[in-house]
This record gives structure tokens, sequence and C-alpha cells, in this order.
């Protein structure tokens, strides 16, 4: 046996050759047991064998028989909340392997000094003899030639300085066991101060397994930031335009509800108050700061105010709700329970209007949000800076010009002109001049479109496309039809003032000649140069369009036709490719593919 083997033996005892061999037997059996559990554990530290850590274990183990093998798991206790985020538990695991690595090689080192220091200084006094080497190996030897460590408690505190562990080395020879002022002084040692588990200090001197394992000893109170504040809605902020079809397949224009009405007082939403932070502290009694929620950003548009506790925002006025993409707001709604006819006259409203029966032929209405018409509209105008809701349809004569900075949803249209700056959705197209930047749906109730002129920029989906009669019904895909709108309204306006300016011309002279040539001549010099601005627009326009689809070909699959009958007489239009249906087809689909229409 080694000289080293010697005095380790010594130092923590000796047995016999038969009970050495089954100690070790069982150790190795226990290290490999130990090992096994704990590989699937990532916050444990895996030692190699050959580790001082294990080293002191083995020789304990020889003192004390069967004894649990070393456990360092960086963990709290069961239950307990994450202590060490998964990021970090690698790096912390590393510092844990550094410092009880020097700690055990310390006092591996510290012990066999001491023992070397013992047996010199028994080797000067002259050759031990039989009966001193018996009083050695018996445990009977002076106190001042009996080498011996105290139970030794390590601290090993996080990074992040919340949390901490304790682990102790057992005593060596006639060392003193670990006790509570052992634990409460190593404590004291590394400052720790705060968050300190009492009842393990009381428990753990008296713990079978107190030796070679690591327990969690303090943790830190960490910090409550508070909550932001926040807003509950009681209105929503997006229009949602869902269109319920009933078994036959129609479609109750009247239930899309474009206005949320409000009266005065009204909350529409609610203001919850932000909370305060609570402060923190960590295992060195530091205080952690904790920051306080941010206030709610309150959506307060026109005619709306915040209540007097702050916990609301109310209406100011009645009206229609509306969010404008940063605030909500009460527009006017103007309530018409009649036709538009000679009894109220054309109708110019800044906010938003609901008429209860039919606009007649010949007025006028227009309004700066949306408008409801719950009857018919006939050969009249009608602007709407919203959407558009005609519940019974729109029969123009040839002569309605019906427009929306929005959508448009009405039960038919037929012979008129329509443009719809976003989708347009109805049961019936007949003969009109159809301008949408959408797509155009016409699959509820009979879902026809015949004769007349489409124009979308997506697509356009129907039940029947034309008839058996083979009126031509066009359909052109791809632009910006609204824009396409405007030009032909300024071209037909210009037309029409020339029209006007060359009979007031042939007038006689006459103070009415005198004050109307200047307007006619004014507002024909103005369009004029609209129109050719709307030319220099649109030519760059169309440039950018090509430029556009050139480098992403997927943009058009936008551009296609869906219909389930489609019969001859229609003409489609993708882009600069036109194709005329010359028989029925039956589940039609057309898309533009290779410089090509292909009908699928």
């Amino acid at each position: 046996m080694s000289l080293a083997r010697t005095i380790l033996s010594r130092l923590f005892g000796t047995v016999s050759d038969e009970e050495e061999t089954e100690n070790q037997d069982l150790g190795a059996q226990a290290q490999v047991q130990e090992e096994e559990e704990s590989v699937f554990n990532p916050a444990s530290l895996q030692l190699p064998s050959e580790h001082p850590v294990n080293k002191l274990w083995a020789l304990w183990t020889e003192q004390k028989g069967r004894v649990p093998f070393p456990d360092l798991c960086l963990e709290g206790p069961s239950g307990h909340r994450e202590i060490i985020s998964r990021n970090e538990l690698q790096r912390e695991l590393g510092r844990l392997s550094k410092q009880i690595t020097s700690t055990a090689e310390a006092r591996l080192k510290e012990a066999v000094h001491k023992e070397q220091e013992a047996m010199e200084g028994q080797s000067k006094e002259g050759d031990v003899s039989k009966e001193n080497l018996s009083d050695l190996t018996d445990g009977n030897a002076e106190e001042k030639q009996a080498p011996r460590l105290h139970a030794q408690a390590e601290i090993f505190t996080a990074r992040n300085q919340m949390a901490a562990w304790l682990f102790i080395y057992p005593p060596v020879g006639e060392g003193r066991e670990i006790d509570r002022d052992m634990l409460v002084q190593a404590l004291k040692e590394n400052d720790i101060e705060f968050g300190v588990d009492e009842a393990l200090l009381d428990r753990l001197p008296e713990d079978p397994d107190r030796y070679f394992h690591l327990f969690f000893a303090a943790e830190g109170l960490p910090p409550v930031h508070g909550k932001d504040g926040y807003v509950i809605d009681r209105f929503p902020r997006s229009k949602k335009r869902e269109m319920t079809v009933n078994e036959a397949g129609q479609v109750d224009y009247s239930e899309l509800n474009l206005v949320n009405n409000a009266d005065q007082g009204d909350v529409i939403c609610q203001i919850v108050e932000p909370t305060e932070g609570i402060h923190g502290r960590n295992i060195f009694d530091k205080q952690l700061p904790a920051r306080d929620g941010k206030k709610a950003a309150v959506p307060k548009g026109r005619n709306t105010e915040l209540s007097e506790d702050g916990s609301a925002l109310i209406a100011t006025k009645p009206g229609h709700v509306e969010f404008d993409g940063r605030n909500f707001q009460v527009k006017p709604v103007m309530d018409i329970g009649k036709n538009v006819d000679y009894s109220t006259g054309n109708i110019n409203f800044l906010g938003d209007i609901h008429i209860h029966g039919d606009v007649c032929s010949g007025f006028t209405v227009r309004a700066m949000g949306n408008v409801t018409v719950d009857g018919v509209v006939e050969a009249s105008t009608i602007e709407a800076g919203g959407d558009l809701v005609v519940v019974k349809g729109v029969k123009g004569n040839n002569q309605a010009v019906i427009k929306a900075c929005g959508s448009i949803y009405a039960k038919y249209l037929e012979s008129s002109i329509v443009c719809a700056k976003e989708e347009l959705q109805t049961d019936c197209i007949i003969n009109c001049s159809v301008y949408s930047d959408g797509q155009i749906q016409a699959c509820s109730g009979r879902g026809i479109i015949i004769g007349g002129k489409i124009r979308a920029a997506g697509e356009v989906k129907a039940n029947i496309i034309g008839s058996k009669s083979e009126p031509l019904t066009s359909i052109i895909l791809g632009g910006q039809p609204s824009d396409d709108f405007e030009y032909e309204s300024l071209q037909k306006e210009i037309e029409e003032l020339e029209q006007e300016f060359e009979e007031l011309e042939k007038q006689p002279d006459s103070p009415a000649k005198t004050r109307n040539l200047p307007m006619v001549r004014m507002k024909l010099s103005v369009n004029r140069t609209k129109l050719k601005q709307y030319e220099t627009f649109m030519v760059q326009e169309k440039q950018e369009s090509q430029d556009q689809e050139e480098s992403q070909e997927q943009k058009l699959d936008d551009r296609r036709l869906i219909c389930g009958i489609a019969y001859p007489g229609m003409e489609l239009t993708i882009g600069d490719v036109t194709q005329r249906l010359n028989h029925e087809t039956q589940h039609c689909r057309a898309i533009l593919s290779d410089g090509e229409i292909h009908f699928l």
C-alpha cells in the first residue's frame, strides 16, 4: 500500500481487506446507479470518477459504509419556480464545477499535509514501537498526533445573486461534525443575509445525507414589475361586413349594420389603470427596483371625453362610433325616415346617413361617412366616403352614378355606373359599368352578371356570367379601376363643359352670359389641368404595375375569374390579353399564364 494510501486510510479509518473490497464494490455499484439516475437531469453536475470530490466520498464510504453518492443538482425545492433559466444553466454548472473542484482539491491536500506532519513528528521522536503503532491503529494516539479537519460548509451563489446552495464536506479524523453555528458562519462569511432557509439550518446537522449533497439554502425575492394599463373596447375597431346567406341562398343586406350607434354618455371603451411595481431583494439583502406599469394610451377622438375618474372614454354626442386607426370618434348620423325626394332635396352631410326610404330619381346624396339606404336607389347620384349599403338594390335607368370610397353592398345593380374603392358584393349585376379596386362577388341569390363592363383589380366571382341570348359581357381584370372611373368621369365632365361653353358663346350679350361664361371657362381650365395630371399619373402607375408584375409573378394569381356557368358573348381581359368565349363553359375558372388566358 502506498504512503498516500496509508495516510488517507489513517485519516478516514482502517478496515480489513475483505471489508475494503466489499466497500469498493458497493461504492462502484452506487456510483453507477447514481450516475444512471442523474444523467437525465440537466441541472445535475456530472463528475468524473477521479474527481477529488469522488475520492473524498470513497474514503468517507470506507469509514461509514454505504452512503449516498455525491449529488450536485442546481435546483430549488420540489415544485418551486425555476431558479436558473435553461440558457444560464450550463454556465452556472461550469462555475459550480470550478468552485467544487478547487475546494475539494484544497481539502484533500490539506488532509494529506496534516497527516504527513503528524507522521514526521513521530519519526523525529524515534521509531514507532509496536505498542505505539497499535495505539495509533486503534485510534488511541495522543490528540496532538491525531490529524483532524472539522466539517466544512461551502456556499455556491448564482450569478444573478438570487439563490445560494450549501455543500458540506465531512470531518476528517477526530474533526467536529457539522452544526448550525458552522452553517450560519459560512453564510455570514459569504454575506448571505436574505431569504435564508432557517428550517434547513435546523435540520441539516441531523440529516443522514448532509454530506456531499447540494442543498438549496437561500433565495432572493424577485421584483414584480407593474402591469401596463390597457383599453377594453366596447365598440369594434375594425369593420366586419359578414354576409349571412340563408338556406335559400338569399342575403339580408339590412343586417350589415354599418352604423354603430351610441347615445350621449355611452361608454366607448374602459381604461384600466397600470399597477405599481413591488421591489425585490437579492440574497445579499440589496434592493432590486421594480418598474411601474405605463399608462394606457387613451384613444380619445372627436366628440369623446374621459369620465371624471378616468376609467372610461364616453361619447359627448349621439352618433356613429368609428375607429380611425388611432382614436375612437363619434360621427354625427343623419337619420332620414322617408324618401329622398322634393320634400328633402339633395343631401350633403359630413357624417353618416341612414335613409329609411328610397332615393328618388334626379336627387343627389353625398356623405363623408357611410350611407345606408333601406329602400331602392333610382336614377340618382350617391357618393359615400365610407361604405354604401342599398338594401333593395339600384335601378339606375342608365343615369344612376353610385360611388363609395369603401365597399358597396346592394341587393342588385341595374343600368348604373358603380365605383367601389374596395370590394363590391351583390346578388345581380345587369347592364352596368362597374369599377372595383377589390373583388366583385355575385354569388348569393341568383348570382348573375349580364351585359355591361365589369372592371376589377383582383377577382370576379359569380354563379352565372352572360346569358343564352349572348349579350356582350366584358370582364376586365387588373389595374386600378377606380382611377379609370375618375378619368372617364373627368373626360365626360369636360365634354359637357365644352358644350356648355359653346352654347354660352352663341348667346347674345347679356348679364347672365357675362356672369356665367368666366365661371365655365375657369372650370374647363381646371378640369383640363386635372385631366393632364391624371394622364401622367396613369402612365406612371401602369409602368410601375408592369415592373411589379415582372418581379412578382405570384401577384398575377389575384386576377382570376371564377363562375359556375359562363355563356358565349363573355369577353375576358386580363392585363393586355383579351379572349372571347365562344361556347358555354361549366365550372369556369380563368387565369393568365405564360401570356395566355387559360380556362380551367
